[in-house]
């Protein structure tokens, strides 16, 4: 017979049995009316917003796959945002665009975000604008793979001026190991309008560093109303004979600084043109090309303003000039201030131009109005030249003036035929040293007249 102090034991085990039993009970109905509650609040979200949370999450926070950390899969928060997962196929085949536009839009949305094209892919783009001024600022273009342009120009809008365009942004970064290809040579023999390949409008503080641009229909890189504009260690690569494709177009824009950057191409290497100011280039390597060149300025008789354009530590080689200012007859305005310090050329058929009688044509008339040209200084440039080391022709009514040439050391390729001399015409300024050759026909002083005074001040209004 069980004693009781046996039957006291069970009676107390089979109670805390009953007692764990109701615990669990009651969790699990607390559990799920809990659970009931919010899937009723979740419909009614979802009812109310007609779907768009399951849509919102899959078109902007997409998860971003393996090859992401976990941490970034489906967290709103997140501010990376892969061409693939916005469904880019990435085999250089298949159109990209609409894949683009959807990142662009996502990352558009928060600031700081970063818009990812990502290594190992090739990606087939038509023409496309990164636009403003809705997007927030300081949005990174993350580019390490390939993008690609159609090849045929027939399948391009008719008068197209660019392919990929950013415009109206504030702290707008270009960066990666990627390459940029306008597959341009179907354009070259072509006629009429060619597209820009990354063209940068109305847009501030500006940064593109470490990309390649090759093959542009025409010019490869070009800021047009910008501030505050940084370049650094990109390269520009077209053949020498690709006609009009300058490796990187200024217009309009001011605080510009292009360094440590290799640029080929088939035009200017870098072009200045009117409303550009505090620009300054340094340790950049320009060839084939057309050299570094300020202008073509003041065409059609329009007012051109130039001012505060440095150029230093740089190699020119392979081109059809080294330093060069050109502007047009009957034009006006100023080319004021200007620095081409420790050049050094090598094989350029001209190394050294002023020219304001630039003539991009056979049929260009005389004209007495012309963009002044003062202030202009050519310190410690050497090398080689294959045809004229320097030609100065300024005009008759308006002279270039305050010319400075400081330690110019220049010598003719061995076996170049038909050299030509220094060339001077009604150029005004000051030799601080000797030169190689002898540039004995630059004029001491000023001219008498005072319009080249007169149309800087017409820049400053």
């Amino acid at each position: 017979m069980p004693s009781l102090t046996s039957i006291t034991r069970r009676n107390m085990k089979s109670q805390n049995t009953k007692i764990c039993i109701y615990g669990i009970f009651t969790f699990v109905l607390l559990w799920s009316s809990k659970l009931g509650a919010n899937a009723s609040r979740e419909a009614k979200q979802w009812r109310h917003h007609g779907g768009s949370r399951q849509l919102l999450r899959e078109t902007f926070y997409p998860s971003y796959g393996e090859s992401m950390p976990n941490s970034f899969q489906y967290r709103k928060t997140s501010t990376i945002f892969n061409v693939l997962n916005f469904g880019a196929k990435g085999d250089g085949t298949s159109d990209d665009t609409k894949a683009f536009e959807a990142a662009w839009f996502a990352a558009c949305k928060l600031e700081a975000s970063t818009m990812v094209v990502p290594k190992g892919s090739v990606f087939l783009i038509k023409p496309i604008s990164f636009s403003g001024p809705d997007c927030q600022p300081n949005i990174i273009f993350q580019l390490d793979g390939k993008i690609i342009a159609p090849k045929a120009s027939g399948s391009w809008e008719s008068g197209l001026l660019q392919w990929l365009e950013f415009t109206k942004l504030n702290g707008i970064t270009i960066r990666g190991t990627g390459i940029v290809d306008g597959q341009g040579s179907g354009w070259w023999t072509k006629s009429g309008t060619k597209p820009t390949a990354i063209r940068f409008y109305g847009s501030s503080d500006v940064t593109v560093t470490g990309i390649t641009i090759q093959n542009s229909p025409q010019t490869h890189l070009k800021f047009d109303n910008c501030q505050s504009v940084q370049v650094s260690d990109i390269t520009v690569s077209s053949p020498g004979d690709s006609p009009n494709t300058d490796g990187i177009h200024l217009q309009n824009s001011q605080d510009v600084t292009i360094q440590s950057s290799k640029l080929a191409c088939g035009d200017d290497c870098v072009s200045i043109q009117t409303g550009c100011s505090a620009v300054n280039i340094q340790n950049v390597d320009c060839g084939p090309g057309h050299g570094i060149s300020i202008g073509s300025l003041g065409e059609d008789n329009t007012k051109a303003c130039v001012s505060n354009i440095t150029v230093l530590d740089t190699k020119i080689h392979d081109a059809m000039n080294g330093v060069r200012i050109k502007t047009w007859q009957g034009g006006s305005g100023s080319v004021q201030g200007v620095v081409f310090s420790n050049i050094q050329l090598s094989q350029v058929k001209t190394a050294i131009v002023i020219d304001q009688y630039y003539c991009d044509g056979s049929k260009c008339k005389n004209d007495t109005s012309a963009v002044a040209v003062s202030g202009i200084s050519f310190e410690n440039i050497r090398g080689t030249y294959t045809v004229n080391p320097v030609k100065f022709a300024c005009s008759d009514s308006l002279p270039c003036t305050d010319i400075t040439l400081d330690t110019i050391q220049l010598r003719p390729v061995q076996g170049s035929d038909h050299l030509s001399k220094p060339f001077c015409s009604n150029i005004y300024g000051e030799l601080k040293t000797s030169t190689t050759p002898p540039i004995d026909c630059l004029m001491v002083g000023k001219p008498s007249r005072k319009q080249a005074l007169n149309n800087y001040d017409s820049c400053q209004n």
